[in-house]
């Protein structure tokens, strides 16, 4: 059987009260996402803190694969989080012009 890549986008709903243990793990969960964004398995990170509101696109094998990542995630404890998967998903890349040596 073939796997299939699913992307799904995820809903975090901050806390009302940033703790000092929530900003304390911060830094740990930058390092966590800058290794997704590496391995492919983050397409995409935005966070409102206007609204309290993170949402993530992930590239997963299926919904207990993307659990397993979003548990991983140290802010993760935290929050509230909500799954939706997506049928399709879309995003503009700008290019960006090859370093020249000369």
């Amino acid at each position: 059987m073939e796997n299939s890549i699913n992307q799904y986008m995820v809903d975090f709903t901050l806390p009302d009260t940033l703790s000092d243990d929530f900003i304390s793990t911060i830094p740990k969960q930058r390092r966590a996402i800058q290794r997704l964004f590496s391995q492919g398995k983050l397409l995409n990170y935005a966070l409102s803190l206007e609204t309290s509101k993170l949402w993530a696109v992930f590239s997963a094998n299926s919904e207990v694969d993307l659990m397993e990542m979003v548990s991983d995630l140290p802010l993760s404890r935290f929050m509230r989080i909500h799954i939706s998967s997506l049928t399709f998903y879309n995003a503009f890349t700008p290019l960006q012009p090859a370093f020249s040596f000369n």
